[in-house]
């Protein structure tokens, strides 16, 4: 097998305020946006699958599947740009958009 990678890249970072008008959840103060993840921050997953440093374990439990299918060749159907895939984090109050790239 080839010395396949990873290549994940933070593509955007919601505030709470675009994706709800009015929270669903009940706070007493404003939910900010993901604090752990920027827009345009890097990150490299090696053959070994371990989590990158400084990632959030929120996200990367939703997105290790997907990484995964990359690593070892796989490709989403409907899409025609091969080793590429956009996903998001489980946090449906302040969601994270990552571009998935194998290289």
């Amino acid at each position: 097998m080839p010395d396949t990678k990873v290549k994940i890249t933070v593509l955007r970072v919601f505030d709470p305020k675009e994706v709800f008008e009015a929270s669903p959840v009940k706070r007493s103060d404003p939910m900010p946006p993901c604090e752990r993840h920027h827009e345009g921050q890097e990150f490299t997953v090696d053959l070994d699958m371990e989590m990158p440093e400084g990632f959030c374990h929120w996200a990367w439990s939703t997105i290790k599947s997907p990484v995964r299918m990359l690593m070892f060749g796989g490709d989403y159907p409907w899409s025609e740009e091969k080793g590429k895939a956009v996903v998001c984090c489980a946090d449906g109050l302040r969601p994270v958009v990552y571009m998935l790239e194998r290289i």
